[in-house]
Parts: C-alpha cells; structure tokens; sequence
C-alpha cells in the first residue's frame, strides 16, 4: 500500500458518464480554522456516494456546503467551487434558496414537524412554494410516501400527528417531505444512526430504490452500510480527503495506509 491519495480524476479518469454534482478545491472554515481542506469530488447522476471517517473529520460539514447550508452559520466561510450541472452553487446570481429545492436533506435525527399531520408534513415545503391545488398535492404526497416505502403504512390515516409514528417512519416521512420539492440530489447525514435495525434495514432498501431516481450522498458512521448502500465511498480524516473509491475496492484494497487502518478497526 501507498500513501498516495486517490482522487477524483485517477477514479473517473477513463469514464464518460455524467456527473450530477461536482466539488472542486473545496475548503470549509470556521473564523480561520479550516475543517475540510481542498476536497475534490466528483458524484455520477443516479449513484450513492458514502462518506466515511471518524467523529470530527468534516464528513457533515462538506455535506451540509453542498446544499448552502453554512450560509445560514456565523463565520462559516466556504471557497472553491460546487458544481451542479454545471452552475456554480455558490455564485452570486444563484438564489440559495432555489438551490436548496434542487439539492434535499434529511438529518441525523427524524424531524417530522411536530404539530402537523403526515400529509401536512410533506406538502409543507411545497405550500411554502405556492402549491395549493388539492389534486396536485394528493399526488405528490401519494408519490413521495411510496418512494419512501411508508404509503402503505400511513395511506388510511394521513391525517394522523407526524409525532404518533415510530422511529423509522418518521425518518422516511422526512425522506418523502425532501423528496415532495423534487430535488435532483438527495443528501443524508447519518440516517439511520438513531434508527434500530428494522428501520435501518427499511432506510437502506429505500435508498437502494431511490438511487434509480436520484444522486444519493450519504454520511455514515457504519461501515457496513457504506457497503450495502453505496457505489462509491471517500475516507476523510483530520479534513481531507484520504481516499475515494468504488466501494468494494475502498474497502478490499485500500491504496492508502490510513484507510486501510481505519476500515480494518484499528482506530476511529
């Protein structure tokens, strides 16, 4: 094994297909503490990218930047460049908000609204963009609920409190509220952390379906998952990236002697 970091252009070098998502040069500070250093990454339309690493590494931070979410943090300041379809996120003609209708986000912890029904939670953001005919609106929560593989559990009782579900189903609830803007790009931090391994198992076949629709990035804590659910994993360490590869290479012949530590449970 090398030291050598494998990046992006080794990775794709011989492959034409598309990229949703592109990261280029991108260092994450706070005041002057930088916690991601000039990470380069590339995301295929219609993959899972896992990022792995331990607590404290910036895996959530360089997630929370690819859909602006450091705008709304104080002395959070974000350089080089993330790409989608070509636009530059983080020019000044773009609209953060808009931005954040093409990329979602569900969080470490379910976040169903808590004084709102299911159906309200996942027309919510839709509302708030001027949606109001019924009809549309009765779709899209049947269709976001079926992506999420939750219809069939909450289809007679729409109007039931979000706060009244279990776990799991509050989780993939907010995977169908994310799904409801049709975002393009779907980010999750941590998903299934918090989740026992019936859900988690739940969330997994959801992302394994969703990924036929949409560009999944994912932050995992779990090794395992990274496995089951991804195409492609990066190893972050300290802020930068180690190592990204196809999934089972990354984890069957790392190139790099901290990855290979890290997926052998020598540290983390």
């Amino acid at each position: 094994m090398t030291s050598k970091t494998q990046t992006t252009s080794d990775l794709f070098e011989n492959d034409s297909e598309k990229f949703k998502m592109i990261a280029e040069d991108v260092t994450i500070s706070y005041g002057d503490i930088p916690a991601v250093k000039n990470v380069n990454m590339k995301f295929k339309e219609k993959s899972v990218t896992a990022l792995i690493g331990p607590s404290g590494c910036g895996k959530t931070t360089f997630l929370r930047c690819l859909n602006r979410m450091h705008d709304m943090t104080k002395n959070a300041k974000v350089e080089g460049k993330v790409m989608i379809d070509g636009i530059d996120l983080y020019s000044k003609e773009i609209d953060p908000i808009y931005h954040r209708r093409k990329v979602g986000m569900v969080f470490q912890k379910p976040n169903p609204f808590p004084t709102m029904s299911i159906f309200d939670n996942v027309t919510a953001g839709l509302r708030l963009n001027g949606v109001k005919d019924k009809r549309i609106l009765n779709e899209i929560v049947e269709d976001t609920l079926k992506m999420a593989y939750l219809w069939d559990e909450v289809k007679s009782d729409l109007k039931k409190p979000a706060v009244e579900l279990s776990g799991g189903q509050q989780q993939r609830l907010c995977i169908a509220r994310a799904l409801a803007i049709q975002p393009e790009v779907l980010l999750m931090d941590e998903p299934a952390s918090a989740l026992d391994p019936i859900a988690t198992q739940k969330i997994e076949e959801t992302i394994t379906e969703l990924k036929k629709e949409f560009t999944i990035i994912i932050v995992t804590h779990n090794m395992q998952q990274a496995v089951r659910v991804s195409d492609y994993t990066g190893f972050m360490y300290l802020g930068d990236l180690i190592e990204f590869r196809h999934t089972k290479k990354l984890f069957t012949d790392p190139k790099n002697d901290l990855t290979a530590k890290y997926v052998q449970g020598q540290f983390g």
